[in-house]
């Protein structure tokens, strides 16, 4: 039985700084986000199945898309718990979206989060093979499964 792989395109926005960072994201910028998400699976073999066919139906992996990453991440703010609080408390309605995460929130760290968060959420079946997060058009971190483990 044949493997296959499928891949779903997401783009979002999402504002970040890079705390004690020596460069240019040290301050609070933006970037176009483009997620690319790769299952595996083998393609449903029942007739019966209103999935025959497929390995998943691309709207249930955007689905799954939503709910667990661009629900938290589209249009935030995201900074690490490593910035103290002077330094966002009074952002006021700016911070409406701002989501602290327990590491620097650089593309490397953020394509390991989106890869635990939609593993976990993916139906019996079918796995996660890769991830590619584009920050800029021309820059982007990968993460593969065969490469890593998650627990």
């Amino acid at each position: 039985m044949a493997r296959i792989r499928v891949t779903k395109q997401f783009d979002f926005e999402m504002a970040h700084a890079l705390w004690n960072y020596d460069g240019a994201c040290r301050t609070l910028h933006g970037h176009s986000y483009r997620l690319f998400v790769t299952v595996t699976g083998h393609p449903v073999k029942d007739h019966e199945n209103p999935r025959h066919g497929m390995v998943i139906d691309f709207g249930d992996l955007k689905k799954i898309v939503n709910e667990s990453v661009l629900k938290v991440f589209d249009h935030a703010v995201v900074i690490s718990d490593e910035v103290p609080e002077e330094h966002y408390k009074n952002m006021g309605e700016m911070a409406d979206n701002l989501h602290v995460v327990e590491y620097q929130p650089t593309c490397e760290n953020l394509i390991v989060d989106f890869a635990f968060r939609i593993k976990k959420t993916l139906p019996s079946g079918v796995e996660l093979h890769s991830l590619r997060l584009h920050e800029t058009a021309t820059s982007y971190a990968e993460w593969y499964a065969s490469e890593n483990s998650l627990k």
